[in-house]
Parts: C-alpha cells; sequence; structure tokens
C-alpha cells in the first residue's frame, strides 16, 4: 500500500480526507467506481475531484498524472476507465510501456517515423524496439495546485531525444478541472445541453489543460517537431462502438475519410463508413487503429456501449482550420510527410501477433495537437475534455444525435450501424 493510505478530494473549495470503504473486487476489471477505487488506493496515492451530484474523477500524480477512473454516482457508479490491474498487481517497471490504465493520460508525438520518440536512433521500426519515452512512462507528477483551488495542477520537467537524435528540455504543466452541464453545452451545443438534462441521465465530465513550455534550444522543423497527444482508454465491451464524425462525406477532394492501415488492413465487419460517422468496433478483441486526417477532423469524437447503457464523448481543442498547421505523422518506419498526420487516432486493443497476448480489454480515443515548432521559453497548450452520460439507449442516442450529429441504432451491435 502507498504510504500515505489516503486519497484527497475537491469539491468547489473544499478539501476532503478519505479511505478506502470495501475490500476490493476480485474482479479482473472492476464494475464499480468504488471497486477501482479502492484497488488504487491500495496500490498508489489517489487524489480525487467530487462534484455535488455524486461526480467523482480520480487522479494518480505517481502514475503519471493520469486520470484513472470517473463515476457519475459516488462509489457505487460504474468505473468509466480502463485499469490494468494485473499489471499494477505485479508492481514492476516495463520500459516499453508502464500501462496502468486510465481514461486522460499525458503522451507527445509522434510515435513513428525520422523524428519518432519511441525508437531510439537507427532502430528498426518495430514493437521489439518500441519504447515510451522515460520521462513519460514513469516517475510522479508533482501537485502543485493549491489546496484551496477547485482543480489539480501536476507538473514536471523531462528531457528526451528523438530518432533524430535531436534532445528536448521540455516543462509539462497539466490541470485537471471537473466539467458541468454548463461546460458539456459550452463544447457541443444547446441541443446536447438540453438533451443531456433529460432526468434520467446521469452525467460525469472532466477536462484535462496540457501545457508543454519548451526549456531548451528553439526546435527546428528539420530537426524533429512535437505534439501533444492526449489519449484515453476505456472498457471495451461486445456491443461497443466507436463513433467519428466527419466532414465533408460528399467531398472526394479532401482525401480519405478514414486512415485504418496502422496495423494493417482493418476487416470490413470492424470498420464502416457511413455519411455522418465513422463506426469502429470497440470490443478489445483485434488490434487495430484508425485516424482522421487534417481537412476530415471534426473537434469531437465519441463511444457508445448498447450493453452497459453509457456514451462516451470526447472534445478537445483544434484550430479552426487544421489544414493551416502541421500534424506530427505516428506512422512506423520511413515517411514522405512526418508533419502530415492525423488530428484523431482511436485503437482497439487486441493480440499483436498470432499467439502474443493483448494488452487488455480497452479501446482508446485519441487527439494530438498541431506540431510545435517553440521558441526557448514558449508554450503550446491542448485540452481535451471527457464526458460519460449514462442511461436508457434511447436516450444515449438523443444525446449522440444533439451532440455528434450522428444517428445511432441502439438495437444494433458494435460495428453494424449505417
Amino acid at each position: 500500500m502507498h504510504p500515505l493510505g489516503m486519497t484527497l478530494g475537491r469539491l468547489g473549495l473544499s478539501l476532503v480526507l478519505g479511505m478506502a470503504v470495501a475490500a476490493p473486487s476480485a474482479a479482473a476489471e472492476p464494475e464499480t467506481y468504488g471497486d477501482a477505487f479502492n484497488f488504487l488506493v491500495a496500490h498508489t496515492k489517489v487524489v480525487q475531484l467530487t462534484g455535488e451530484n455524486g461526480e467523482r474523477v480520480a487522479i494518480c500524480p505517481e502514475y503519471q498524472g493520469r486520470v484513472m477512473t470517473s463515476s457519475t454516482k459516488d462509489l457505487e457508479g460504474l468505473s468509466h476507465g480502463w485499469i490494468n490491474r494485473e499489471y499494477i498487481k505485479r508492481g514492476a517497471i516495463d520500459k516499453h510501456f508502464n500501462n496502468y490504465g486510465g481514461e486522460d493520460r499525458l503522451w507527445l508525438a509522434p510515435e513513428g517515423g525520422p523524428y519518432s520518440l519511441f525508437f531510439a536512433p537507427g532502430a528498426a521500426q518495430t514493437l521489439a524496439n518500441w519504447y515510451t519515452p522515460p520521462g513519460l512512462n514513469e516517475g510522479p507528477m508533482q501537485i502543485t495546485s493549491a489546496d484551496a483551488d477547485p482543480h489539480y495542477r501536476l507538473g514536471r520537467r523531462i528531457r528526451l531525444q528523438n530518432a533524430a537524435r535531436t534532445q528536448f528540455d521540455l516543462e509539462i504543466t497539466r490541470e485537471i478541472h471537473l466539467q458541468k452541464v454548463h461546460h458539456f453545452g459550452e463544447l457541443f451545443g444547446s441541443d446536447a445541453e438540453a438533451a443531456v438534462k433529460d432526468g434520467s441521465l446521469r452525467m460525469v465530465g472532466f477536462k484535462t489543460i496540457n501545457t508543454l513550455t519548451n526549456r531548451g534550444p528553439a526546435m527546428a522543423r528539420d530537426k524533429g517537431l512535437f505534439a501533444i497527444w492526449s489519449l484515453g482508454q476505456f472498457p471495451a465491451g461486445p456491443r461497443t462502438s466507436i463513433i467519428v464524425p466527419y466532414k465533408g462525406p460528399d467531398d472526394p477532394t479532401l482525401g480519405p475519410i478514414v486512415n485504418s492501415d496502422y496495423f494493417g488492413t482493418v476487416p470490413a465487419e470492424r470498420l464502416r463508413v457511413n455519411s455522418q460517422a465513422i463506426w469502429f468496433a470497440g470490443d478489445g478483441k483485434y488490434r487495430s487503429k484508425i485516424g482522421v486526417s487534417q481537412p476530415r477532423a471534426k473537434p469531437m469524437a465519441g463511444a457508445i456501449d448498447l450493453e452497459n447503457g453509457v456514451l462516451t464523448l470526447v472534445h478537445f481543442t483544434m484550430p479552426d482550420d487544421p489544414t493551416k498547421y502541421g500534424y506530427v505523422n505516428n506512422n512506423w518506419g520511413p515517411q514522405k510527410e512526418p508533419y502530415l498526420g492525423d488530428v484523431f487516432n482511436s485503437y482497439n486493443d487486441g493480440p499483436p501477433e498470432p499467439g502474443k497476448e493483448a494488452l487488455g480489454g480497452f479501446f482508446e480515443l485519441e487527439s494530438l495537437s498541431p506540431a510545435a515548432q517553440l521558441p526557448t521559453g514558449k508554450s503550446i497548450l491542448h485540452t481535451q475534455a471527457t464526458f460519460h452520460i449514462e442511461g436508457d439507449n434511447a436516450a444515449l442516442a438523443r444525446v449522440a444525435k444533439a451532440a455528434l450529429g450522428v444517428d445511432v441504432k441502439v438495437d444494433d451491435v458494435a460495428g453494424t450501424n449505417k
């Protein structure tokens, strides 16, 4: 157990202390926030944001400041973040990736290519040589916010090298704020706000504001730039579909609607496109990844779990016209266009190859900032807000229509909405 053996929580301007209230669940994946909360408290320090309607958001500073999970209904509510219990229980460090789980973590990109941050100079860009930069993979973020603040601010200094041998010296600041219904409306519109006010629905939301400041030499495009990369891991399910709206369904000049060749071709039954959205299976059974390019991206995406009645929505900062900016290319291996990458990605976990184990039963929703070319002392900021709405599937479909502009057939299984 962590020596503190306690959690910290914030509601408005108040500070409360709490302890685990029940024995940890033996289930492989926690079904309730209380189960997840107790498990995390037994292994690390946990701080919480709490709302007046039962909202809870659990943050683990020692897991690089991840938002691990959240609830709409105090301890008895569903746990919305995927938590890698088996890995955490082992207590070991994996230099490839400390995959603790969590529904919002901060990474930097590019993952692959000539300026990769995940492959050493000259290394073949294969899974065996893939290593998360140590500054993003291990060690705590320090809480720097005041006790009276209604949010948490965390920070750390990291140094890293890319595949072109360029050195970076960066200061990371991460603020985590609870989100309410009016925040949801500001991001998704008044119709979406009205839909989520349905009395049968419950909601929890949080926002991460991620800032990187260059403490080293001025950055140069021909030596490699980086982007802020926000990633969330969520429990996969047999009736879970990832929903990604996109621009220009009838405009072929915008290029491919979806990039789906990250890990080979995605089978047709797992990836479908209609005039409203890209539909991608989120069952955690088949390793695959999709991306949405600069001409096609919208600053929002989501997933619906028809088994458990949960709609997850993310909204992220994006320039009005992202085609006017460079975006790093995360593809592994040689690249012709290192700064012509995706704005949004989604990953579905599964075995990396026959006979190998999957990382776990989760899917990811990911967004990226534009590529940063920062002079010394200058900063870049990227924000991602995550909301979980629980209730009857028909009511969730109405929220999805208002927020994403997408029709959801609630009697369909993952991937078959057309």
